[in-house]
């Protein structure tokens, strides 16, 4: 399976025998080829209501389906501060701090610098993988989709922040649990997806 958002909305590739009884699904083949034909098809599609592309074979068509996009990698992570977590306010979003993976950076060292940057603190700890989230937009005007590596991690420094303004960021605050699930539906489509499995991963 993949889970793909465009305009903040989710579609998900699932292999034909996994399509029955789904709520809004379209067959690969009738899948259109551009986002401007894409659109009309997700009128009523929710994070809680996907559309569903049903597939022969689930990699292979959704590695075909976004061949001509450009490809970019960036890295981020939710961190927590004793019972606090970090969120930023992006672009007059909430958002979780991640960024572009530089080239010959490896994934967990970029989360790190990009939460550094964003937020002003220094030395947040990677205690686990979250997920990947992929998401579609423009990037100097071309089509590109992004994959998000995202990390659960730990920081026990002082508790200030320094948003980086230069990067669109007004504020970058500690937030309890409760309040930081809460952004879910009021942020990127692909940030609610990292909620839900970040909220599971607690629960376990």
């Amino acid at each position: 399976m993949y889970k793909v958002f465009v305009d903040h909305k989710p579609i998900i590739f699932i292999g034909k025998q996994d399509s029955e009884g789904v709520s809004k699904s379209i067959r690969y083949m009738d899948l259109p080829k551009t986002r401007e034909k894409l659109r009309p098809l997700l009128e009523g599609v929710s994070l809680d209501q996907p559309l569903y592309v049903s597939c022969r074979d689930v990699e292979s068509a959704f590695k075909s389906y976004f061949g001509r996009y450009k490809k970019i990698k960036a890295a981020g992570g939710i961190v927590r501060r004793k019972d606090k977590f970090l969120i930023i306010k992006r672009n007059g979003l909430w958002d979780i701090p991640k960024g572009k993976i530089e080239k010959g950076e490896e994934r967990k060292g970029a989360a790190v610098r990009e939460i550094e940057e964003e937020c002003g603190i220094m030395g947040p700890v990677i205690e686990q993988f979250i997920k990947k989230t992929y998401h579609i937009f423009k990037y100097k005007g071309r089509d590109s989709i992004k994959t998000t590596f995202w990390y659960a991690m730990t920081y026990s420094g002082p508790k200030q922040t320094f948003p980086q303004t230069a990067e669109g960021i007004k504020k970058a605050k500690w937030v309890s649990r409760e309040e930081l699930l809460a952004i879910r539906g009021k942020t990127y489509g692909s940030i609610n997806d990292l909620l839900d499995a970040f909220e599971a991963s607690l629960d376990d």
